[in-house]
């Protein structure tokens, strides 16, 4: 998504349209979250400190970060992304990927879908997207950047070596500014020298992960996109760019979540019984493995809000106060997977809580993300 919370904020008030917009807390110590490309050219950047920023462009209007609002819209743009394939990895709010190989014949090719799927956004949601294609995760990822705003650039296979070789080593995911600087004193620039640079002496510098960052540069990116292929699950996770610890943030991704997981549990005529939450904090070593917490419901379950109150109060139990770096939402224990034990009664509220369920899947089909939102948040 083209800066999203800044073309949200936009997009929700007119008087924004066309103007410098900053979203972010206007303190001593606030920091940028997003920034209108109009406000770009300024050199006004995310994670900038907010007093660097308002030096920068004056003019510019500051807006309050509203993170369970961007949340709700990224389930929605997320809802236009299973239109075209099951296979969806969200990094971020504002990002993910798609394996689309099984859907462009269906489609008419990866043009076909890119075309589609920005319509679907513009007209739906009225919000620019840029989409970045290439063999494998790398090319679609760095294509993406190149694309901004609002625009599409697919690399073909055929193409990969000569669009990765100019490249700045940077543009690797993973090589941060040490490594950077580390690679740049052995004469490596750029991603074709990288390739070309010997893998012996490579291997000593950088030790285990020199294969790998080599094999990125020449193009052999085997990394499949991380999505419930098996079935016997349902799951929605987002990386976040920069580490969390905002509880209205959490909130409003577990409310997320959990309604994408529900939507897609009904879609496919499922229900579940155990809700996990996992979450990986950013800290290197034994901080790093990913944390899960699940509970297992009397009767399975295809209801956002119920979903959420659990997945919630297992996170609230446990108390994290750590900054976060992922956070995600599964069920398993679904009733295509064991038998389901009925429950022996059905109450007037579980008929009037599927028929709400039926009208908003309905709303939603039939006019797109955005038409309808539901109240609460986790917790109730």
């Amino acid at each position: 998504m083209d800066a999203f919370y800044a073309s949200v904020e936009q997009r929700d008030d007119a008087r924004l349209h066309g103007r410098p917009v900053i979203v972010g807390w206007a303190g001593k110590r606030g920091v940028v979250c997003a920034a209108s490309y109009e406000a770009r050219p300024f050199g006004v950047r995310s994670a900038m400190p907010m007093v660097q920023a308002r030096r920068l462009c004056p003019q510019a209007e500051i807006v309050v970060p509203r993170m369970s609002h961007y949340a709700e819209i990224a389930a929605d743009v997320r809802e236009v992304f299973y239109r075209y394939t099951p296979l969806v990895e969200p990094l971020s709010l504002d990002e993910a990927y798609l394996d689309v190989t099984g859907s462009l014949r269906l489609f008419g090719g990866a043009a076909a879908i890119a075309a589609r799927l920005r319509a679907d956004i513009r007209s739906e949601l009225s919000l620019a997207v840029s989409v970045g294609g290439g063999p494998g995760k790398l090319i679609a990822k760095i294509a993406s950047a190149r694309a901004k705003p609002d625009g599409v650039l697919l690399v073909e296979e055929r193409d990969a070596n000569a669009f990765l070789r100019p490249l700045r080593v940077c543009e690797i995911w993973g090589v941060g500014p040490a490594t950077e600087r580390r690679l740049h004193s052995l004469g490596i620039a750029t991603i074709g020298q990288l390739a070309e640079f010997d893998d012996a002496r490579l291997a000593r510098e950088l030790g285990s992960w020199a294969a790998t960052l080599q094999a990125l540069a020449r193009g052999d990116d085997l990394r499949s996109v991380e999505a419930d292929r098996s079935r016997v699950s349902y799951g929605e996770e987002n990386t976040f760019a920069d580490d969390v610890d905002d509880a209205e943030l959490i909130d409003a991704m577990i409310l997320a979540h959990s309604e994408t997981i529900a939507r897609r549990l009904r879609r496919e005529g499922r229900k579940g019984r155990t809700i996990s939450i996992k979450w990986r904090h950013s800290a290197t070593g034994a901080e790093w493995k990913l944390f899960t917490r699940a509970k297992t419901l009397d009767v399975p379950t295809d209801d956002g809000p119920t979903v959420a109150v659990v997945a919630a109060a297992l996170w609230k139990t446990e108390n994290v106060t750590q900054p976060v770096r992922l956070i995600g939402v599964q069920i398993t224990n679904l009733d295509g997977a064991r038998p389901a034990q009925l429950g022996l009664f059905h109450s007037p509220g579980d008929e009037r809580r599927d028929r709400l369920n039926e009208a908003l899947d309905d709303l939603l089909s039939r006019f797109g993300p955005g038409v309808v939102k539901r109240g609460g948040v986790p917790g109730e």
